[in-house]
């Protein structure tokens, strides 16, 4: 049987995410959602985008597009007001990753700028689920939400889409490390970002797994976090 998994915000924390992968185990059967976010603040950006480039080779991967994605991809268009606001969101670590103190952004290698360009997508849909970044407006499909919903608007406030679907969504870290559940919504920013803990949910199952900065593994169920 396949599950569809979804892993939060990773920004740049590739030993954690190796560990939920390693923890997983993911087949070919599996669908994996990445819900945005896997550049800046942590200390690998460019060993987490490699990572990535590598397992849409051989697993079915739908990585969703971030904010910071979008902040690294408007940072690469030569406006200085751009780069610097990249930069002061966590994009030094990012440029870091890949060449040190003096890195550019000319640095990042073509592979990866493609891959952010044309590899990613603004939201992801099955017939129990939604998928997104940050939020989405409850009264509108989801090919009709406008781009700073889906990646900019934080989720405390969110309300049940007209679909009727569960939503699953990152970018709001969540301040104690755990999920936000809802029943309706469900946030998996559990603040990697930030030192805490990166998380997985299997949405087939409810099973959910958390890796910290060590790689350390707890696994729990979604309905351990119902509010």
């Amino acid at each position: 049987m396949s599950r569809i998994l979804a892993i939060g915000d990773i920004h740049g924390t590739l030993t954690q995410f190796d560990a939920l992968l390693d923890a997983i185990a993911l087949t070919s059967k599996d669908y994996l959602v990445l819900l945005g976010d896997y550049v800046d603040r942590g200390p690998d950006s460019a060993g987490v985008l490699k990572r990535i480039i590598q397992l849409r080779k051989s697993r079915k991967v739908t990585a969703i597009l971030g904010n910071h994605e979008q902040m690294m991809l408007a940072a690469r268009g030569g406006r200085l007001d751009f780069l610097r606001e990249w930069i002061l969101n966590g994009g030094d670590m990012t440029l870091m990753s890949y060449a040190g103190q003096r890195a550019t952004i000319r640095d990042v290698p073509t592979e990866h700028w493609l891959f952010l360009g044309t590899g990613l997508v603004n939201y992801f849909e099955t017939d129990t689920h939604i998928f997104v970044h940050a939020n989405c407006n409850p009264d509108h499909p989801l090919s009709e939400q406008p781009d700073y919903m889906l990646r900019w608007e934080r989720c405390d406030d969110i309300r049940p889409h007209q679909s009727g679907k569960t939503i699953i969504c990152g970018h709001t870290p969540q301040k104690d490390g755990r999920p936000m559940n809802r029943g309706y919504a469900i946030c998996l920013d559990t603040g990697a970002g930030f030192g805490r803990q990166l998380t997985c949910l299997d949405t087939t199952s409810g099973k959910v797994w958390q890796a910290e900065h060590s790689g350390k593994i707890t696994r729990a169920h979604i309905s351990d976090f119902e509010e």
